[in-house]
């Protein structure tokens, strides 16, 4: 697992990205970047205001989409159609 210090600034801005996108899951974000579900919510409180935290945080703990357990069966890929066309995203290169 990285180790949120070892993480670029693009890197940081892209995973502060996709934890605000609704229908990207902690699980893609683990595969790109090699941190889970706790290190994501530690770089957004540490790299965001608090009020912008917690109106996140108060987002994501409703949302099914966030966690792949507990999304819909037929959401299959872990990005959203609006991803597409982000430079720094290696899973819309393969």
């Amino acid at each position: 697992m990285k180790i949120l210090k070892e993480l670029s600034i693009e890197e940081i801005d892209r995973i502060v990205e996709m934890a605000w996108e609704d229908r990207t899951p902690f699980d893609a974000i683990e595969v790109q970047f090699g941190i889970n579900e706790s290190q994501v919510i530690q770089l957004m409180r540490k790299n965001m205001k608090e009020s912008s935290f917690k109106m996140w945080r108060a987002r994501v703990q409703g949302r099914k989409t966030k966690h792949r357990r507990k999304s819909p069966d037929d959401m299959d890929t872990f990005k959203s159609r609006m991803q597409r066309g982000i430079a720094l995203n290696k899973i819309s290169k393969r």
